[in-house]
């Protein structure tokens, strides 16, 4: 059985679509459709149905849970071989969020590349919940993650940040005349509220929900920029961590510590467990820890 054969059946099960699996494996589709059919005359079993749209069988559901074993594997040696020969070189595909993860990330890249200027760093921003699915399916080797609960997953994580929300409000609000406030006096208010891909979304609608009330979200948004001028433009209230909170300045806007509030940023970061790291990974997963009792 040919190692390619369980990749490209791999891809259409992901996909299940010829059409896209070859284009994203850039083989023609006649040529995908071939290996595919070979393993199953091989397996003596057929592995989709080939109707109006790809669907996998009984039999190809089992042949896929096993295919990712040992394509797990398979990857696993080649990047064990990959260090001995190419020694430090190679990438790493780092996932953040938007909201915060960079000041964070931009220190340590620096320090990072002074020591492996041949390791490339890919970034990609984008909401926690995509990066632990990017972390888990191996299209990213390293995510930052907030909220997110990992302990059933299979995932390892290192704690970075455990940081309380804040509630922002415009000076004009009457709010902003308490040094304190609990969420239920929040729930006649508009909330500027992180977009649904974000973990804090499902976080701030779980306390809410728990002191009462359901929110009023007239704007989802991904970047803090953003929410802070809709708050100054008497938009909403919005709930940012208190790092970001505290450093606005100049602005009509006040920042407020919750009372009797779970709320806080959890940024971690996380790696598939039981899964090979390259050189470059772990280097980068050591240099954070490092980092992290020094800050």
């Amino acid at each position: 059985m040919d190692i390619r054969h369980l990749e490209y059946f791999s891809e259409v099960a992901k996909q299940l679509s010829f059409t896209r699996a070859a284009s994203t494996l850039h083989v023609s589709q006649p040529s995908l459709s071939k290996a595919v059919k070979q393993l199953e005359d091989e397996l003596g079993v057929p592995l989709f149905y080939r109707s109006k749209k790809v669907e996998l069988t009984d039999a190809g559901k089992a042949v896929l849970a096993n295919a990712i074993n040992v394509l797990d594997a398979f990857h696993n040696l080649t990047s064990e071989l990959s260090d001995i020969i190419e020694l430090k070189k190679g990438e790493i595909k780092i996932g953040i969020p938007p909201i915060t993860g960079a000041a964070f990330f931009s220190k340590l890249i620096s320090y990072y590349r002074d020591q492996y200027p041949q390791v490339k760093i890919l970034l990609s921003e984008v909401g926690s919940k995509m990066i632990k699915q990017g972390v888990a399916d191996g299209s990213l080797d390293i995510g930052l993650v907030c909220n997110v609960p990992v302990k059933k997953d299979n995932l390892e994580v290192l704690e970075v940040i455990n940081d309380p929300l804040m509630l922002l409000v415009h000076k004009d609000n009457e709010l902003a005349q308490q040094s304190k406030i609990n969420l239920t006096e929040l729930d006649r208010e508009s909330f500027i509220l992180y977009r649904q891909d974000f973990s804090l979304h499902d976080r701030i609608i779980e306390e809410c929900s728990t002191k009462g009330f359901y929110p009023n979200v007239v704007c989802h948004s991904s970047h803090r920029d953003f929410m802070i001028e809709m708050v100054e433009a008497k938009v909403g209230i919005a709930l940012l961590p208190s790092e970001i909170a505290t450093t606005i300045q100049d602005r009509a806007i006040k920042a407020i510590p919750l009372e009797n509030s779970t709320l806080s940023l959890e940024l971690g970061m996380v790696w598939k467990k039981n899964k090979y790291l390259p050189f470059a990974v772990r280097e980068f997963i050591d240099l954070s820890k490092q980092y992290l009792t020094t800050v």
